[in-house]
């Protein structure tokens, strides 16, 4: 046997169609504008997301929610019963008046999400959020003048109206907004989960599979949506939210 080393042959493959973008395609969603929604739905993000478990703690403790199935369930509805027909095509109209510099959209949206909330915490939850970004976004570029109308709204600044202007300048399509959106609640949902049930990692790893299937579907019936036809309409979670007002031990805020 030759241990004469030989050297290597090298094959030049043709790219397989789709493994590179052609030349001319379109690229989509830029890498910074992607870095500048990874960055929003982060919950990292110091907006104090990861303190509220937006009633996952009372279903909980009614044992409505009490291993990974049911935890998924709940998500999943909440997703499906809630943030699609309420926070995510707000969401949407609330990034297109940023963009067209409409104040007077931004005014009635923001009121429009303030007064359907079905709970105090779940209110106090909007727009405690909300301020909290708009002091971020002071941070971030404070000579922006649009920060003197977001902190201007009453009774305040709701969390997807502030996330929509944090938003607005990154060029990203507004399926991709609200795609980041919907991916930060869910992040900051199963971590809640996994406080309150309790649940391990992987059992929350698989909940979060589950709902990432949900959320374009989710996202693209939100962008569909009619005016007329959003809605805040969620009883039980309702219920479970006032009642978590007088919970005698509570981990989180809502």
């Amino acid at each position: 046997m030759s241990l004469v080393r030989r050297p290597l042959r090298t094959r030049r493959h043709a790219p397989k169609r789709g493994a590179a973008l052609r030349a001319g395609e379109p690229a989509g969603l830029s890498a910074t504008a992607l870095l500048q929604l990874m960055r929003l739905a982060s919950p990292s993000l110091p907006v104090g997301g990861f303190s509220y478990s937006e009633g996952i703690e009372s279903a909980v403790a009614a044992a409505l929610v009490t291993d990974e199935a049911t935890a998924r369930r709940w998500l999943v509805d909440q997703l499906q019963l809630g943030l699609a027909r309420s926070d995510l095509p707000l969401l949407a109209r609330a990034l297109a008046a940023w963009r067209r510099d409409d104040g007077a959209a931004i005014v009635a949206l923001n009121t429009w999400f303030a007064t359907t909330r079905e709970s105090s915490e779940i209110r106090q939850q909007a727009e405690q959020m909300g301020r909290s970004l708009a002091i971020w976004l002071q941070h971030r570029d404070p000579a922006d003048a649009r920060l003197i109308q977001l902190e201007s709204l009453r009774p305040a600044p709701t969390w997807p109206v502030a996330f929509a202007l944090a938003a607005a300048d990154t060029r990203a399509a507004p399926r991709d907004v609200l795609v980041a959106f919907a991916a930060g609640w869910a992040e900051n949902m199963v971590q809640a989960t996994m406080k309150a049930v309790p649940l391990g990692q992987l059992a929350a790893q698989r909940i979060l599979l589950a709902l990432s299937a949900e959320i374009v579907p989710a996202v693209d019936a939100a962008l569909l949506l009619a005016a007329a036809d959003m809605q805040a309409f969620t009883p039980m979670l309702a219920i479970l939210s006032a009642q978590h007002e007088e919970q005698y031990s509570r981990l989180f805020r809502s």
